[in-house]
């Protein structure tokens, strides 16, 4: 058995490189859907269908826990997954198997409550709202997961979210720094120019952004916090194996690379953040 890790591309290796270091002697098979990326810009059936057969294929090759590793598909699919499909095919293989995603985590990082919080409603005034910025694909911004679960657990946190198009795309094809830092920048103008000031913390709302967050960490205001999606979800992975010990997650040290894309040695830029070279058996 073993842990999978699936994105659209590339960028869930930000969480996949983390799981790794919290959790070193389990086995790990990554799927990058890099033939069908980026999600963002597709439809809610679509990202369900490619999300449902990318869970499929890992489970074929012995995942007994997948992980998510991609915003769009955590907003937009999971739910519907875990609720519609999930339990029949869970039968039909005859063995526990279940699929977690990176939001819950992040936003129990951003409000440093457990996700069964919910906050009372009080009329009281807010004194000092903390403003949270949210840099995410299309998709993830549309169905304003953020927004919406976070109200729900604290009152004094304002959201506000910037939708990236096309950046995912940019990094899963190793566009240069001086490219990536233009285009960031501006996103980055148009979200503080819509706030009116910079934010007070900041979620990257996708896995690719994790690649180039010391880009973001530069253009963001001087010591704005960022809240690492990787860091939050191997702590709350970590949490849920030594609650679960039905999913076994191996002990060889195993690491797989699928894609189906182009097989083969990624671009430099993904290369450069994973530490060393870096090649893709085709799924």
């Amino acid at each position: 058995m073993s842990i999978g890790v699936f994105d659209s591309g590339v960028g869930g290796l930000s969480v996949h490189r983390a799981l790794v270091n919290r959790l070193p002697s389990a086995d790990f098979i990554y799927l990058g859907d890099q033939a069908n990326a980026p999600y963002g810009g597709k439809s809610g059936e679509e990202i369900v269908d490619l999300t449902r057969a990318g869970c499929i294929r890992l489970f074929d090759e012995g995942a007994s826990l997948i992980v998510l590793a991609c915003n769009t598909a955590s907003a937009i699919a999971l739910r519907r997954l875990q609720q519609t499909w999930l339990p029949a095919y869970r039968k039909q293989l005859g063995r526990p198997v279940n699929v977690l995603g990176i939001i819950v985590p992040t936003i129990e990082a951003a409000t440093g409550l457990p996700w069964e919080h919910e906050a009372e409603r009080r009329g009281d005034k807010v004194e000092k709202v903390d403003i949270l910025a949210v840099f995410a694909t299309r998709a993830t911004v549309a169905s304003r997961v953020y927004e919406i679960e976070i109200d729900k657990r604290r009152q004094d946190v304002a959201v506000f979210s910037e939708a990236c198009p096309g950046l995912a795309q940019m990094i899963e094809d190793g566009a240069g720094a001086v490219e990536l830092a233009t285009t960031i920048e501006g996103h980055v103008r148009a979200l503080t120019t819509r706030i009116g000031r910079g934010p007070d913390r900041a979620i990257l709302g996708c896995t690719h952004y994790e690649l180039v967050a010391d880009i973001f960490r530069a253009a963001l205001p001087t010591g704005t916090p960022i809240i690492h999606q990787p860091v939050a979800t191997a702590d709350a992975i970590e949490r849920y194996l030594a609650r679960h010990p039905e999913y076994e997650p191996g002990n060889r040290g195993l690491r797989r690379f699928l894609t189906t894309g182009e097989p083969g040695a990624q671009n430099a830029l993904v290369e450069a953040f994973w530490g060393g070279p870096l090649s893709f058996e085709a799924a």
